[in-house]
């Protein structure tokens, strides 16, 4: 700090204003102190800068995986607001446990994160009593649970799961089924079994069985689940003549066990995923799928977390449903005749 304010010229409580109140130093002298860090290799003690302002700076995310793109893309819309706002992510992941996300979160309050960002799931109680006790923003993202622990940015996985079966339904088709990853006891994936449940239900409201709605892949669900889920199905006595699938990864899965039997997609069989995975829309023929803009969903979890932490007490729970489209492609025909 002293080596730094001799050479930009200015006093040590100026440096440290660059560095935590950096809207509140000229243009001209903020630029002389960042030359000179550039030019020394300064690096701020953000722990101790911490203690003195009770800032940490960062805001913590967790989610259920890091290997999926669509949270990939949420991570990069939520990095992006945050830093406009001068603060950066700590990021856990909890492989679809709900143990591991009670430590990932412990662990992320245990260094006072400014606010929290979770992945709407079923917590555990220790977890909730955890986050309520941090006294911080907490906002839960990609679901719009009944019971939240703060603020939510998302969507409703059931209703993405009604809207997939009343699509293929209204196609004409009859023997549809849906595929999923089970829940090992440990690991749950939460949102892929709403989806199946809304879609059982538009099943049941069209007056079609439901018997080929199956929970049995492991977690993450993949390319390997949904061929393998898919080629059991495909050897029942009555395969399907359609097929969902909670993820775009498993729906490919399924489109080449359907090559490797001659099937024709879509003469033979209609198939639709959700995700909107670009290897979904480079496959031939394209993947019908559904679509969440999750870029867009970061962004704005971003921007609410900034606004958050700019106003003591925020006015109101925010609850803001982001929706979904529904994009027919290459492997739905527009009727069954």
């Amino acid at each position: 700090m002293r080596d730094v304010s001799l050479l930009a010229g200015v006093s040590r409580m100026t440096v440290t204003r660059v560095f935590i109140r950096p809207d509140h130093v000229l243009p001209e002298t903020r630029e002389r102190v960042q030359r000179a860090v550039l030019e020394l290799g300064y690096v701020p003690d953000r722990a101790a800068g911490s203690l003195a302002t009770q800032r940490s700076g960062f805001v913590g995310l967790v989610l259920p995986t890091l290997s999926n793109g669509n949270f990939a893309a949420m991570v990069e819309g939520l990095t992006e607001a945050l830093r406009t706002a001068g603060y950066e992510l700590l990021i856990g992941y909890t492989s679809y446990s709900v143990a591991e996300e009670e430590r990932q979160v412990h662990t992320v309050l245990s260094r006072r994160p400014e606010a929290l960002v979770l992945a709407a799931s079923a917590h555990s109680a220790t977890m909730r009593r955890q986050v309520a006790q941090a006294c911080i923003p907490v906002v839960e993202v990609a679901e719009l649970p009944d019971d939240p622990i703060g603020h939510v940015i998302g969507f409703s996985n059931y209703a993405i799961g009604r809207a997939a079966g009343d699509f293929l339904a209204g196609l004409g088709h009859k023997r549809i089924a849906a595929i999923g990853a089970s829940s090992d006891g440990e690991r749950r994936d939460l949102r892929g079994e709403a989806r199946l449940h809304g879609f059982t239900d538009a099943l049941l409201a069209a007056k079609l069985p439901a018997d080929m709605v199956r929970m049995e892949g492991d977690i993450p669900f993949s390319f390997t689940e949904g061929a393998r889920i898919m080629a059991r199905l495909l050897d029942e006595a009555a395969p399907p003549d359609a097929v969902f699938a909670v993820s775009d990864l498993a729906a490919v899965g399924v489109l080449m066990e359907c090559r490797r039997r001659n099937i024709d997609v879509p003469h033979d069989m209609s198939l639709l995923g959700f995700g909107d995975f670009e290897i979904g829309q480079q496959m031939v023929p394209a993947l019908s799928t559904i679509a969440v803009d999750f870029d867009d969903l970061g962004r704005r979890t971003g921007e609410l977390v900034a606004e958050l932490l700019q106003h003591d007490d925020p006015s109101g729970i925010a609850r803001t449903d982001v929706g979904f489209t529904l994009i027919p492609r290459g492997t739905t025909r527009a009727s069954v005749p």
